[in-house]
């Protein structure tokens, strides 16, 4: 037993620990589980919306796109960097009006404001469907970082059970009470060892970060510009802008943001937020180094380039901090989808259907969920194929079609009806699904268009289907929000 391994265990010893001190003393109900009592400051709500960020898929996909593809990899800091901007004005508003009628899921928020249960349902189907395969994402993460770290003594598989496990007890234990102490100790440590591989890599392979730069111009320099066509600067605008305005949708992102003890807390993390992400440059110096000092990663192997690059360069020990530091980056971001997936389907799909006498009822509901959510999410990780690579591709153009009749939810006078907002989403969700599965899209219908326009992402398409439909079935349903008298904000 190599001691990358005693270190990787540590790191597991230490998040069910954190979990445990997390629920001492703590009656969970409902909100206390879900939403942490809204009682974080701004400390804890900025380690939970740094931390939807700071995933596998940052750790090992943001170096890995960079080895990839290079430039195109910037748009997850601009659009990260405008969202924060974007959550100054548009978060405080939905906390008061969620505290004050006693919300805590974004289908929730949906229910109230269009006073329809069935379009809650609808809204918590749609953010179920888009959060598993962002599980799914992690734990697959986790299995690559725990196997390659512990030099192969775990397989990927034994990795992710072990993950499950742990993830699943520490959730229905300690709610988002355990996920924000974890998130304490995973941002700490990313920092550390982010900061530090980005700094001593380049250094160490090449003398600093002008001469990686110009090694890498000399070798490969379509790495450090836009292509002319596929990931252009026309899909990175497009890209940027639609997720910008969809991140808050996100449903773990939304409950994380319920919270806070008071919108300030929002205006406060603003102002950081934009700083941290500038880690991110860490990340991507490393993938830069990689590019002339690992070759031959192809496809998806690009996603190894730090694991790869490190193992090839530092002692053991070394490697299994890095690994623990990895483990944290999945298990801390699954932990709040998890708890996002369970508060959806107990608050918003049980509850209204099998109407329980108690609170406690719906609570024991969303525990009860989580397990059946994370090993449904584990098999679809061990067994999936092309099915799941496509239920990934359509997340977050799912979350997007939420978008038209939220903010309009949000309009003092709402010209969108329940029955606007309801097809328009569905239409928008059908959408995305026959693009993605039949994989067609703006240059396949009209190859004559010109590049830029083909480049376009395509949840533009479906957002444009959604628009249309709920404006024209608002129009002849002639029932407005204002009319059910929830039409108000904060």
């Amino acid at each position: 037993m190599n001691i990358s391994l005693y270190i990787l265990a540590a790191f597991l010893v230490l998040i069910l620990a954190l979990a445990v001190r997390a629920a001492k003393g703590k009656q969970m109900n409902m909100e206390q589980w879900s939403v942490g009592g809204r009682g974080f400051g701004a400390l804890f709500v900025f380690l939970l919306l740094a931390g939807e960020f700071f995933t596998t898929f940052t750790f090992l996909g943001g170096s890995g796109m960079i080895y990839q593809s290079g430039a195109p990899a910037y748009y997850v800091m601009m659009y990260l960097t405008l969202a924060y901007v974007f959550s100054y004005y548009l978060l405080p508003p939905i906390w008061r009006y969620a505290k004050k009628h006693g919300i805590i899921s974004i289908s929730g928020f949906f229910a109230h404001k269009y006073n329809s249960r069935l379009l809650g349902m609808l809204v918590a189907v749609v953010g179920i469907l888009g959060t598993v395969p962002n599980i799914v994402l992690q734990l697959k993460g986790l299995g690559i970082i725990v196997s390659q770290t512990s030099y192969g003594a775990i397989s990927p598989v034994m990795a992710m059970w072990i993950g499950t496990i742990v993830v699943t007890f520490y959730v229905m234990l300690s709610g988002l009470h355990g996920s924000a102490w974890t998130a304490v100790l995973k941002d700490i440590a990313i920092i550390s060892v982010v900061v530090f591989l980005g700094c001593y890599l380049p250094y160490h392979y090449y003398g600093g970060f002008q001469p990686m730069f110009a090694a890498v111009a000399a070798v490969k320099p379509a790495h450090l510009i836009f292509p002319d066509k596929g990931q252009s600067v026309s899909w990175v605008i497009s890209t940027v802008v639609l997720t910008v305005v969809a991140y808050y949708l996100q449903p773990g992102l939304f409950m994380s943001a319920l919270s806070a003890k008071s919108p300030k807390v929002f205006r406060k993390n603003t102002i950081y937020l934009p700083v941290y992400t500038l880690m991110l440059l860490f990340v991507y110096f490393v993938g830069y180094t990689a590019v002339l000092q690992v070759p031959g990663l192809q496809g998806a192997e690009g996603d190894l380039a730090l694991l790869k690059l490190s193992i090839q360069t530092f002692e053991p020990w070394m490697i299994g901090l890095i690994g623990g530091v990895g483990t944290l980056t999945a298990l801390v971001p699954t932990s709040v989808f998890l708890l996002t997936a369970g508060t959806l389907f107990a608050q918003d799909i049980y509850q209204p259907l099998f109407k329980p006498a108690s609170e406690r009822t719906v609570a024991t509901a969303a525990k009860t969920a989580i397990p059946f959510i994370a090993f449904t999410s584990l098999y679809f990780v061990i067994t999936g194929g092309d099915a799941l690579y496509m239920l990934l591709l359509m997340s977050y153009n799912l979350i997007m079609q939420l978008v038209p009749s939220f903010l309009c939810s949000l309009l003092p006078k709402n010209p969108v009806t329940k029955y606007g907002a309801g097809l328009g989403i569905a239409a928008g969700v059908a959408t995305v699904a026959y693009m993605t599965i039949a994989k067609t899209g703006l240059a396949t219908w009209f190859p004559l268009l010109p590049q830029a326009v083909k480049d376009l992402n395509a949840g533009l398409v479906a957002l444009a289907v959604n628009i249309i439909v709920m404006a024209a079935v608002s129009v002849f349903s002639k029932q407005s929000v204002q009319e059910s008298g929830r039409g108000e904000v904060g």
